[in-house]
This record gives structure tokens, C-alpha cells and sequence, in this order.
């Protein structure tokens, strides 16, 4: 896969999750001062990092300000810290200031918040720690020199797994093989791939709603998307039906709908996976609990 011009000279490409949890489990253990990663949304990135790191972690999400991570940084000071989402600090000056500071290449890095407000929350204007600290986030946003020199302190991961990559990840933990199936039929086609999709067709189909076109757009795109949609309902009884559908709404003649339906078959090379599980775990007692969880674990559930 072709890196992105934003993504900086020395980044690593990691395409496999396993690969990406020996990087967790190394920063996790201590070996890495500073990881920095990205990567496309619903890819599991942040769960990847929970599994690895122990319970005493400082896990700070995008919503924290500069002046809430220092706070946080104090109270775990000498814990691994995690910043997961946080793009925007990039852009603030006092956010990119106190990254710095934490990401320094020595083993005792000092912090500081030179202003009255730590005060008044009873904190110090500075303090010394050893935490090492891992970025996660979905963009690489090399604004300026400050952020640059960040790149130069740490690890620099672009998480970029295949889309086949990611369905066998999802067959690790996902339990509707219907769902798990149709997903699978139109991976050749799928660019950036998502953990979501899965849960969102499931989601979809539990509510009795159209949940294959929605796993359809969130995986194609143009023509072939619109031929998708049109094999993926039940109300034609033919190709033929398809054909002349395609043709009204003017998207091309018969023959390019039979092209586009041509490429949409399976490949004979592709593997099927038998899922392990069948149901949502038995510890979920509601519906609603267990998308709540599946939010907690890979973000919100929607396109982005």
C-alpha cells in the first residue's frame, strides 16, 4: 500500500494485527518511550493497545484539553500513558507544548503549567515522571515544526491492514455468519475496510432493516455499487429485471450491467471462514448494553 504524502519519511507500515499487537505488547512492557500510530477509523487500533497494557494506565480520550491531560499526567505520573483521538491538541499551542514535554527522549521527563490555574486545583506548576506515552489517531497531522519534532522522538506506525486482513480479524470475535458471509463477497472490491460494518449490518438485521445495502455502501462505490444493490434485492426475479433497472435509471446499457455483475462474483480463491461464535456473548443481557460496549470498544458505530 502506497504511503500518504502527510505520513512522515520514517513511518513504518504495519499491515497485520499481529504485527501491530507486538508493537503493544513492546510499548507495553516498556520498550518503546514514545509510539506513535495511525490509521483509518474502525480498525480496532485502541482495542489492540487495551489488551496489551496493564490496569494501572492513563488512558486520555480526544475530549481532554491540554490543561486535563496535565492534570491526568500528574495523577498517573510514572504510568504509561495512552492519548487516543486526539487530533485536535495538534492545534492548540499548549497542547502540543505539554506533548513534548511528555514525549522527551529522557528517561525522567519534566512537565510544567506555568500559569495560576494549577494551582488553584491544588497541583505544581511542574512535575517529573517516566511515563512513556503512546498517540493514537485516525489522521497523521504534521502542522508545523513542534509537531515535527515529535516524529523525530518516537515510533512513527501506519496501521494499514488489507481488507481481507481485517474480516479475519472480525472472524475473531464476531458471531453471525449470514452477516460474516455477505461481507466476505465483496471484500475484493472494498478499499478502507471497518470492524464497524460488521456490527452495524448485525444491527440493522436484528431491527428487520435492509442491513445488505447498508454493508453494500459502506463498501462500494459508482457503477459497481449500484449493480450491488440492485443483485442484492429480492424484489427482481431475474438479471434480466436487473438489467432493465439499471438501464432506466440511467446508469449505463445492458452490457455494462453485465460486465459490472461479471467482477461481482466470488472469487474461487477465497477462503470461508466458519465463525467460532454464533451469539453475542452470554454475559449481555440487553441489547442496547452490548452496543454500548461495542461503542466503548471501537468508537462510534457510524461511517466515520
Amino acid at each position: 500500500m502506497a504511503k500518504s504524502k502527510n505520513l512522515p519519511a520514517t513511518v513504518v507500515t504495519v499491515a497485520t494485527y499481529r504485527e501491530l499487537e507486538r508493537y503493544a505488547r513492546a510499548f507495553a512492557e516498556g520498550h518503546l518511550n514514545l509510539l506513535m500510530l495511525c490509521g483509518h477509523p474502525g480498525l480496532g487500533k485502541s482495542q489492540c493497545f487495551r489488551r496489551a497494557l496493564p490496569s494501572k494506565v492513563c488512558w486520555i480520550d480526544g475530549n481532554a484539553s491540554a490543561l486535563g491531560i496535565y492534570v491526568l499526567a500528574h495523577q498517573h505520573r510514572n504510568q504509561p500513558i495512552v492519548l487516543d483521538d486526539v487530533d485536535g491538541l495538534y492545534r492548540d499551542r499548549q497542547g502540543i507544548r505539554l506533548l513534548k514535554a511528555l514525549c522527551q527522549t529522557d528517561k525522567v521527563k519534566t512537565v510544567s503549567w506555568q500559569t495560576a490555574t494549577a494551582t488553584r486545583l491544588g497541583l505544581p506548576r511542574q512535575f517529573s515522571t517516566t511515563s512513556k506515552v503512546a498517540i493514537i489517531a485516525n489522521q497523521w497531522t504534521a502542522l508545523n515544526a513542534d509537531v515535527a519534532a515529535l516524529e523525530d522522538r518516537g515510533h512513527c506506525l501506519h496501521f494499514a491492514p488489507s481488507a481481507a486482513e481485517v474480516h479475519r480479524q472480525a472472524a475473531e470475535w464476531f458471531w453471525d455468519q449470514e452477516v460474516f458471509d455477505f461481507v466476505a463477497m465483496h471484500l475484493p472490491w472494498t478499499n478502507h475496510h471497518s470492524l464497524r460494518t460488521y456490527v452495524l449490518a448485525w444491527e440493522l438485521k436484528t431491527a428487520g432493516l435492509d442491513w445488505r445495502q447498508a454493508v453494500l455502501s459502506r463498501s462500494l462505490t459508482g457503477t459497481l455499487l449500484a449493480v450491488a444493490k440492485l443483485k442484492a434485492d429480492p424484489s427482481y426475479a431475474s438479471e434480466e429485471e436487473r438489467a432493465r433497472a439499471f438501464v432506466a435509471a440511467g446508469l449505463g446499457c445492458r452490457a455494462t450491467y453485465f460486465n459490472y455483475a461479471k467482477k461481482l462474483k466470488p472469487h474461487e480463491d477465497q477462503p470461508a471462514i466458519k465463525l467460532n461464535h454464533t451469539s453475542p456473548p452470554e454475559q449481555v443481557q440487553a441489547h442496547a448494553d452490548y452496543l454500548d460496549m461495542l461503542r466503548r470498544r471501537f468508537g462510534p458505530l457510524g461511517n466515520g
